[in-house]
């Protein structure tokens, strides 16, 4: 079965809501242990004003060091040019901008409206920035906290403007109010409008459907996941919006399906105990790692 592709989004989604600091080192550390396991594609931070959000304070540093580990796509998240401008200085490979379909979320989170966010983005993609991917995240696309119902008409419309200049269109359900019927439709209607511009599914784990959620998903053709380990992750801005899809356990799904991730579940267990160790007061989650792997189990071919 063809391979499924996982963006570990922890470094950045996890901490960024999280109670407590990680030191940078530990971050290395926990970066360099998922590297270790065979995770290709790293969030590793987000280049926002510190003031606003503690834990991302270091990313600049993060990504120089995280762009030293071989065969690693190192992300981080912009919000706007100067984020951007911070981030090729740093040297992103990819950069990745939130774009809400909330009109509430987007005024909460960026300062601008959806369809000024839109107009930043291609701010950005126009901004010289050779070699380096623009990703446009169409976040709170299948509901919002704050607006509650998101009409799926914005979020089509939304990323095809975002695909006119984006190299990819992710669509991320922010505060987990998705279910797998919502995903199979609006991901169906996205594709249908951009096509292969369509890559990425960013699910949160809320209220206990991100597995079911990116099973419908890969069932609609989506091959790139973000995920978090131990399930940590939220959106400051955004009230209720805990716990990304686990990736211990999203990686333990595809690989008892089949489905090649490229990741080592023994040694991601590992880099999990890093974690924990880096940051020992957050809560973390998985039911893979406590319940541990079935007798008999074999990962994908």
């Amino acid at each position: 079965m063809r391979k499924v592709h996982i963006c570990e989004v922890g470094p950045r989604d996890g901490l960024q809501n999280a109670k407590h600091l990680m030191p940078t080192d530990a971050k290395k550390a926990w970066i360099s242990a998922l590297a270790a396991a065979g995770v290709e594609e790293i969030e590793v931070g987000s280049f926002v004003p510190p003031k606003l959000i503690p834990a991302m304070a270091d990313t600049g540093e993060v990504v120089q060091y995280a762009r030293t580990l071989p065969g690693v796509k190192v992300v981080a998240l912009a919000p706007n040019l100067k984020g951007f401008q911070r981030a090729l200085e740093a040297g992103a490979h990819k950069v990745t901008f939130p774009v809400s379909a909330s009109r509430l979320h987007s005024e909460s989170n960026v300062r601008m409206t959806p369809e000024q966010m839109v107009e930043e983005v291609r701010k950005c993609a126009r901004y010289p920035h050779p070699g380096v991917e623009i990703e446009g995240a169409v976040s709170t696309a299948f509901g919002c906290t704050m607006q509650g119902d998101v009409p799926e008409d914005d979020v089509v419309r939304i990323a095809a403007k975002l695909a006119e200049f984006c190299d990819g269109v992710a669509l991320a359900d922010t505060v987990g109010y998705a279910n797998p019927a919502q995903i199979r439709r609006v991901f169906r209607r996205v594709k249908n409008e951009i096509g292969a511009k369509l890559e990425a599914a960013h699910l949160h784990n809320t209220r206990g459907l991100g597995l079911a959620n990116a099973l419908a998903a890969y069932e609609e053709g989506v091959r790139h996941f973000d995920s978090s380990m131990g399930g940590l992750g939220g959106c400051p801005f955004a009230p209720g919006a805990s716990g990304n899809v686990i990736t211990e356990d999203l990686v333990f799904m595809f690989e008892s399906m089949g489905v090649p991730t490229g990741i080592s579940l023994e040694q991601l267990f590992r880099a999990r105990e890093v974690l924990v160790k880096g940051i020992p007061e957050e809560p973390i989650y998985g039911h893979t790692p406590l319940a541990g792997l079935p007798k008999g189990f074999r990962a994908a071919a």
